[in-house]
């Protein structure tokens, strides 16, 4: 195997980990967005709910 084919196998795993970062963030960030409309949800909810009694 050369230098150069050495290089490209490092190459690919590099991007295969950057991937993954990537995805596990945008997920974690999903993960906060749906959860902040949640708590809004629920917030708008309770008012309606106070506004009833």
């Amino acid at each position: 195997m050369s230098r150069t084919e050495d290089t490209k196998i490092i190459d690919k795993k590099g991007l295969g980990v950057a991937g993954l970062i990537l995805a596990a963030t945008l997920s974690l960030a999903a993960c906060n967005t749906i959860e902040g409309v949640g708590e809004d949800t629920e917030s708008v909810g309770e008012t309606i709910q106070e506004a009833a009694d």
